[in-house]
């Protein structure tokens, strides 16, 4: 049985999983196709692995497409475990429709809670408002609607949804989630549909995308949704640029509806230098980098750790995706 993955991948795990992993065939990739069995160069064509693991740092050297390749190319792929939250692009459909099994990470999860958390928290408390009368040597004072009085809503109900909903809950905030199936959230005080967002939209304070984007999500948030938003509310999406029709997020922000918006992806990325969004008043963006926290890759690592074991035994990997999260 073949592990492929990256050397540097390798080398941060390979005391964890040398207990339980010593009957692999493990081969590092060193290059953009360049392998090595034991530190040994080997010829492209002894590798087809049976387990293949991406990685962040692999994506960064340019060594994703080898790895990709080597799935689908290969004979004998039946487990892939990869770094990324969504699986929209679709180089994911194309493996799992050769019957490969795909775990997604959740690594990222309580680095993108806190950014949406931090970001909420600081639009809600006059934070702006009170820096700039201290420049202004201004004394002023700033009320402000308390946390515990807003009503959240997070739209999509994985890994990244529950680690935003375990840190606002705490705050005594009203809490939405918004799943395909309405079956109560044990985090959440209500939980609808996506065809019944639309009618708590008017009472949300903040509104978090963290859907994954398919057919079904594509340009959700639209001139309909912005309508329906309460004046003043704040929009936050973490999940992907195509969720917003990026015209009707500006016609909504000039009715104060959304009154924020906190965007981390966009529908193109980069986003160009002349894009409107750069020096829009009531827009926070960020690089694609709420996933950025400095424990991310560690729990990356130690993720795919545990489903390696649970592969080796047989046992249910750790979020694993549905055929149906690509289209099939």
């Amino acid at each position: 049985m073949q592990l492929l993955l990256s050397a540097a991948a390798y080398e941060r795990v390979k005391a964890r999983i040398s207990p339980f992993a010593g009957d692999l065939d493990i081969v590092t990739l060193t290059g953009p196709e360049s392998f090595q069995r034991n530190g040994v160069d080997i010829p492209a064509g002894e590798v087809d692995p049976e387990i293949v693991w991406t990685t962040l740092d692999a994506y960064g050297a340019g060594q994703l497409p080898a790895l990709m390749g080597r799935v689908l190319k290969g004979t004998k792929a039946k487990w892939m475990q990869t770094f990324n939250a969504g699986i929209d692009a679709p180089v994911f459909k194309s493996v799992m429709a050769k019957g490969v099994r795909l775990s997604k990470s959740n690594a990222q999860a309580v680095a993108i809670a806190e950014y949406v958390v931090a970001h909420g928290l600081a639009l809600i408390v006059p934070i702006d408002a009170q820096r700039a009368l201290q420049a202004s040597h201004t004394w002023k004072s700033t009320p402000y609607r308390e946390v515990s009085q807003t009503r959240w809503a997070i739209v999509g109900a994985g890994a990244i949804g529950a680690e935003i909903a375990r840190r606002i809950k705490p705050f005594g905030v009203h809490l939405t989630v918004v799943r395909r199936s309405d079956k109560a959230d044990p985090l959440a005080d209500a939980t609808v549909t996506l065809a019944g967002l639309a009618k708590i939209l008017p009472q949300t304070d903040v509104v978090v995308l963290a859907c994954a984007l398919n057919d079904e999500t594509r340009d959700m948030a639209d001139a309909a949704f912005f309508a329906a938003m309460k004046p003043g509310a704040i929009l936050i999406n973490i999940g992907r640029g195509g969720l917003v029709d990026e015209d009707a997020l500006k016609r909504g922000l000039e009715a104060d509806k959304p009154g924020h918006a906190v965007l981390d992806v966009f529908q193109t990325e980069p986003l160009p230098a002349d894009h409107w969004m750069w020096d829009h008043p009531k827009v926070r963006i960020s690089a694609h980098t709420s996933n950025s926290g400095q424990g991310t890759p560690a729990r990356g690592d130690q993720l795919f750790v545990d489903n390696l074991k649970r592969y080796l035994a047989g046992e249910p990997l750790i979020n694993e995706a549905s055929p149906a999260e690509v289209g099939l």
